[in-house]
């Protein structure tokens, strides 16, 4: 039997490979909404930030550390690809989706504590 973990280790080691692969190729499609790659970042990020999560259940200092030197090495190394460019902005997109994550987070245990006092 899979633990559930180990699932969520594998969903993010997956998750990893596709991000890098996406930010580090050569864009393929076009670009014609402005603003649209910063949903990206945004979606990217919060998603990693969940399996992270449920991967590894970290302080959430270790998974905002962690999601910010993966974000600078993205925009670190495509500042040195001749068809990306890196972007302060991409990197504050990138801050946000963790941030959207930890959000949510606190929302649903919020929700869930009110849920569990009011159904006793």
């Amino acid at each position: 039997m899979i633990k559930q973990p180990l699932l969520f280790k594998f969903a993010l080691v997956l998750a990893l490979i596709v991000v890098s692969y996406l930010v580090f190729s050569r864009p393929q499609y076009p670009q014609n909404i402005p603003g649209m790659d910063k949903v990206g970042h945004v979606g990217s990020f919060f998603m990693l930030s969940w399996l992270a999560y449920l991967a590894f259940m970290p302080r959430w200092y270790w998974l905002v550390l962690n999601a910010a030197i993966y974000g600078a090495l993205i925009e670190i190394i495509q500042l040195q690809l001749p068809y990306r460019s890196g972007d302060v902005a991409d990197f504050i997109a990138d801050m946000s989706g963790v941030l959207l994550f930890y959000v949510l987070l606190a929302i649903c245990r919020f929700i869930s504590r009110q849920w569990k006092r009011t159904n006793q």
